[in-house]
């Protein structure tokens, strides 16, 4: 095969699911439906309690990670109808530019709800403490095999949200969310396994998925490129520069909201990316409108463009998407103002935003906390494997989880794999007060 298809690509079957006549439904299309249940999980609903960049911020202006998804998904919708548009000739009679524009909205959504307790900072402390168990005589990791343990070596947020949408949410181990697979495809920003995973250790399944990941590409068509590794679905590319878009522009927002970064500094990136100040700008300063409005004006209008310059770029590289060749993400291929004012709040944030004193202390707490919880519920499923039984305080561990406890019977990766389930599902404040209480600071009622 030389290249994808959009016929395929766009495929409504769900996961799991008895296929039936998806097309042509009354009211809501599948893919409607997709967004409906990543919106009404609890693993979705959580993120509003786990960090987008700043830890345990009290103040109500700073994004979360549900708030981030939120706005991701209402660009990446934009970015979908936009592309629905354009390329309505090519697509097939029965997809609506509204319905590129959910798949893509849906995806945005679920991009992130796999991300563990502290964001990006609880996924590095995760693989530092497997890399300790690993090498510490403790024989956490003996009789796994080679993949299985990159899998706990290299914990992967993405992986981690698609074993989350077809595993663990709603219909449990039988289909999960049970998504369409255009929505499942678009997810998967690296659809491969650990072991294509290069330097930067980013993968997209877990070797518990692979089936899974398996059936997904085989069900859209997705051109394989190696053994348990395809091209990225072509919609993907625009839920990757939604996240972008976001993340680069609404951090200095929060940068300028914690008085990390000066309201100069901000105002310059954003008219970089918006290619000017909006017409209503010079008289909002002028009568001396708030700076957070002045800031949302130049955001605006720095969005604006960046939509509708990613929207053009991917119609007129599609062939090269159809064909999984495209190499570069869609913004690096737009104007160069737009490229450099991104890279640059990039830039800006990893030197300001994230080496700031608060962030910092915060996330060496966030390693002690994931390490207490981690000794506690990996150490009680190693002893649980390997004996049969447990003693009386990982007993106690256990019944936290409740009817997801894992069986001697079971193997050792897959109990590992439910009791990382349990803590990347916690949020920032639950995760702190069960460390402390298992390391002796009781509340009672």
């Amino acid at each position: 095969m030389t290249q994808m298809h959009w016929e395929r690509l766009l495929d409504p079957q769900r996961l799991n699911d008895k296929p039936r006549a998806a097309r042509g439904e009354i009211g809501r299309s599948p893919f409607h439906k997709d967004h409906d249940r990543i919106v009404f999980a609890g693993s979705f609903r959580r993120l509003g309690r786990k960090t987008q960049v700043h830890p345990l911020t009290d103040n109500d202006h700073i994004h979360t990670r549900l708030t981030h998804s939120l706005e991701v998904g209402c660009v990446g919708r934009s970015l979908g109808m936009i592309v629905g548009e354009k390329l309505s000739h090519r697509l097939p009679e029965w997809i609506t530019p509204a319905d590129l524009g959910v798949i893509v909205q849906a995806a945005c959504l679920g991009h992130d709800i796999g991300n563990p307790p502290f964001g990006h900072a609880g996924e590095y402390a995760i693989r530092d403490w497997f890399k300790r168990a690993g090498s510490d005589g403790s024989g956490l990791l003996e009789g796994l095999s080679e993949t299985q343990r990159e899998d706990l070596l290299t914990y992967e947020g993405n992986a981690q949200g698609f074993r989350i949408v077809t595993q663990v949410e709603y219909n449990q181990f039988r289909g999960g969310m049970r998504l369409t697979a255009a929505t499942l495809g678009t997810m998967l920003k690296y659809p491969w396994t650990v072991e294509h995973g290069g330097r930067a250790g980013k993968f997209g399944a877990y070797q518990s998925e692979k089936a899974q990941l398996a059936e997904v590409a085989e069900c859209l068509g997705l051109k394989q490129r190696d053994d348990w590794a395809w091209c990225r679905h072509p919609l993907a590319y625009l839920v990757e520069a939604a996240d972008d878009i976001c993340y680069a522009l609404l951090d200095l927002e929060d940068g300028l909201e914690m008085g990390i970064l000066r309201f100069d500094e901000v105002a310059g990136v954003l008219t970089q990316i918006a290619g000017g100040e909006p017409a209503e700008y010079p008289a909002m300063r002028a009568a001396g409108v708030s700076q957070r409005r002045c800031i949302a004006a130049l955001r605006g209008a720095a969005m604006e463009r960046a939509v509708n310059d990613v929207g053009e770029v991917f119609v007129q590289h599609e062939a090269a998407l159809l064909s999984g060749a495209l190499q570069d993400d869609l913004l690096e291929l737009c104007h160069p103002d737009l490229g450099w004012g991104v890279t640059s709040a990039k830039q800006l944030a990893r030197e300001r935003i994230f080496q700031n004193e608060r962030k910092a202390k915060l996330e060496i707490g966030a390693y002690t906390t994931l390490g207490i919880l981690l000794e506690a519920f990996i150490g009680a499923a190693h002893e649980l494997h390997h004996h049969g039984s447990s003693t009386f305080k990982h007993q106690r561990v256990l019944a936290l989880i409740g009817e997801n406890t894992p069986r001697p019977s079971w193997t050792l990766y897959d109990s590992y794999r439910r009791m990382l389930d349990f803590i990347g599902g916690m949020t920032d404040h639950y995760a702190v007060d069960l460390a402390q209480e298992m390391g002796g600071r009781l509340k009672g009622d």
